[in-house]
């Protein structure tokens, strides 16, 4: 079984020394404008100071499903040629200039009624539990590393997005690891339970990438600005509202 989220494809390339590489996500969009009428229209590209009060501009940005459940209603609640950047976490592309934004951790999850899981969840739970697992067994880094502990997941479903995983999970035997953030915000809806992993899962870093074209662009700035504004906020549990 194989489920997947809808999504157009997008990305940007990067030329350096001769050699041009890219990287194009099909994930989920999220677009934000912010604008006010201005008699000026100063030039975006050179270096100044940008904002809503003085601009009009769309910013389109590439990010994964888990990442607008995470951080991209925030940053569109905060956020009154486009401009496109990508919400991803480091270890999926490299090479470009990145604002980070939030720190996350794998955790475990089971239906909240799982027969055969208490308070705590073990190694040899992974091993004998069937899985619903993000594209392959080992796509999510923290799931690579099963592989290094002598573990191969017993696979029994596969989906596009981490966002499906705790549907799939609930009422059954079945088990999946997923980013906390996505978790918590699942758990209620899903009726399942968030476990720590029984190992020392590498962190999720998430940051937002763009191509170094827009470095100098003014409301390109201001764009990073907000994004990292927004994660400070989230990390202190403020909530963010539009910026001026």
């Amino acid at each position: 079984m194989t489920a997947a989220t809808s999504g157009s494809q997008s990305g940007f390339a990067h030329q350096s020394g001769g050699r041009t590489s890219s990287h194009r996500s099909s994930s989920p969009r999220v677009v934000a404008a912010y604008s006010r009428r201005s008699r000026t229209r100063p030039s975006l590209t050179r270096p100044g100071k940008a904002g809503p009060a003085t601009e009009r501009r769309e910013f389109t940005i590439i990010a994964s499903g888990y990442a607008v459940a995470a951080f991209g209603a925030a940053l569109a609640r905060a956020l009154l040629g486009a401009v496109d950047g990508l919400l991803m976490p480091h270890g999926v592309i490299s090479g470009f200039p990145t604002v980070e934004l939030y720190r996350d951790e794998w955790v475990c999850v089971v239906a909240d009624d799982h027969p055969d899981v208490g308070d705590a969840i073990t190694l040899d739970d992974l091993a004998r539990l069937p899985w619903v697992v993000y594209q392959r067994p080992y796509d999510a880094p923290a799931a690579r590393q099963l592989s290094t502990l002598g573990l191969e997941p017993h696979v029994e479903v596969s989906v596009q997005s981490f966002q499906l995983l705790p549907t799939l999970v609930a009422g059954t035997r079945r088990v999946a690891l997923i980013q906390r953030r996505l978790a918590e915000l699942m758990a209620p809806v899903a009726r399942v339970r968030v476990l720590p992993c029984p190992f020392e899962a590498v962190p999720v870093q998430e940051a937002l990438w763009w191509h170094p074209v827009h470095t100098q662009d003014a409301a390109h700035s201001w764009l990073r600005e907000t994004a990292a504004r927004v994660a400070a906020g989230l990390a202190s549990g403020l909530a963010s509202g539009p910026a001026g």
